[in-house]
């Protein structure tokens, strides 16, 4: 498969990034809705898993805002394309924009410019690591403004410790209301330093919904997090019910003894994402 072959695999995964919710995240809003027992809020699970079936079985975006176009590469070191990845997903993603089609959203600050097609400086942005193996995997992140505008990132007294982190988070997620379009799903970020722990925070939300933190005293953390969360009952789309938050996923790193950095990531319902993966023959594949 050529460099055009493996642009045309990114686009789709674009597509199915944008009108396929991935089935661990429809699961999850169903079985909110079983448990629901606030009319207003079982009418708004209703109504999303309704535009989830409208979107998929018509191939057209679940939101209008169809997002920031962010990229994850585990890019293998011997891989034979790592000077081509970029040029592949930036071609990508004017086709995309231009086919699916999703709505253009990368505005110069300075400017207001608008080039149309989602690219610009730094855009589309693309987080890269390096890792053993050949082959080079691509995570499609399409990230809404809605729920982009409720993230943020606090600098904490470290002696707060972990009982002052879960604080910041519920108070931070119940303040938000229903702007971020809840239910949502929240990456915390613990450590490192103020950008280390958006990036996490942000590689957390990756994860597939139902999915435990291989450190069970972090997994049993986002359990409790994730409880405290849906006591406050903001419910689905802000107008009270059972369900806030689809999942709380943390990811840690260690921190400077002056510092407790905390990023906070939140995704709105649609949790849209999708995975490629380029192998050293030239060949990929959406895997995800």
């Amino acid at each position: 498969m050529s460099g055009e072959g493996v642009k045309q695999t990114v686009a789709e995964a674009l597509r199915i990034a944008s009108t396929v919710l991935p089935a661990d995240v429809v699961d999850a809003l169903k079985a909110a809705r079983a448990r629901e027992t606030s009319d207003l809020g079982s009418a708004q699970l209703d109504a999303i898993l309704e535009n989830v079936d409208i979107a998929r079985e018509g191939s057209i975006p679940m939101c209008q805002d169809t997002g920031l176009q962010t990229f994850f590469v585990e890019a293998g070191a011997t891989s034979p394309f790592l000077a081509e990845i970029r040029d592949w997903i930036e071609a990508a993603v004017v086709d995309a924009t231009a086919a699916i089609p999703l709505r253009p959203n990368t505005v110069d600050p300075f400017t207001g410019a608008n080039p149309g097609n989602n690219t610009g400086r730094f855009m589309p942005y693309i987080n890269w690591e390096i890792v053993a193996g050949d082959e080079v995997t691509i995570t499609v992140l399409p990230k809404g403004g809605g729920s982009e505008n409720m993230s943020t990132v606090k600098m904490l007294p470290p002696g707060v410790g972990l009982k002052g982190i879960k604080k910041a988070v519920v108070e931070h997620i119940v303040s938000c209301q229903g702007k971020p379009c809840p239910p949502v799903v929240v990456g915390v970020g613990i450590g490192g330093g103020a950008d280390i722990s958006l990036k996490l925070g942000k590689k957390a939300i990756l994860r597939k919904i139902g999915s435990a933190h291989p450190n069970p005293d972090v997994a049993a953390y986002e359990r409790e997090l994730l409880e405290l969360v849906n006591m406050s009952g903001v419910g689905p789309m802000g107008v009270g019910g059972e369900t806030t938050c689809l999942a709380v996923h943390v990811e840690y790193a260690n921190r400077h003894p002056a510092s407790l950095p905390l990023g906070i990531l939140v995704q709105c319902w649609a949790d849209r994402r999708a995975q490629v993966v380029v192998k050293a023959d030239g060949t990929a594949e959406v895997i995800s």
